[in-house]
């Protein structure tokens, strides 16, 4: 644990995780735009998620030195985790024909006061109907490869939480 909670009050596992997401949304981004692989509503809400780990990756730099910042973030990165890989799975469910809850519709359901696809729509407007994802590599499909992505940030940031909640 020891390990894991020097981590989270250094810089490098923020702006690593900064990194990351921000790898993340480029491969999408190269996806959609050089590939033309358009997102469905269910890509672009994991894209929110990721984008996210920036969100909170810029808050735990900022304040990762103070007990109780370092809390507030390791938790938030933790939820961001929770939520990129509930839809990450709900992706994978629904390319595999796993599930069939999902109404997939063009609208990303987002508040009017939080309307990402009307604010930044080259990354979060949805412009394709849920059911498939890309091959990256290897036989991988995106979505198995964010539900992969998903179980390792969670695994992760709740050692790292862990490690906040108990560390003095």
């Amino acid at each position: 644990m020891h390990f894991f909670g020097r981590l989270g009050r250094g810089s490098v596992y923020w702006l690593a995780m900064i990194a990351g997401a921000l790898a993340l949304e480029g491969v999408a981004l190269y996806y959609q735009y050089a590939l033309n692989q358009y997102p469905c509503v269910l890509c672009i809400q994991v894209r929110i998620w990721v984008a996210g780990f920036v969100v909170v990756g810029v808050l735990g730099l900022v304040l990762k030195r103070a007990r109780v910042g370092l809390i507030v973030a390791s938790l938030l990165s933790l939820g961001a985790a929770i939520g990129m890989a509930e839809r990450s799975w709900q992706t994978l469910a629904t390319e595999r024909g796993w599930s069939q809850e999902l109404a997939c519709n063009m609208d990303a359901g987002l508040p009017a006061w939080f309307a990402l696809e009307e604010w930044l729509p080259a990354v979060f407007k949805v412009q394709a109907a849920c059911g498939y994802t890309p091959v990256l590599a290897f036989g991988i499909t995106m979505a198995e490869a964010l539900v992969a992505l998903s179980a390792l940030a969670i695994l992760v940031t709740a050692l790292v939480t862990a490690a906040s909640l108990t560390t003095k």
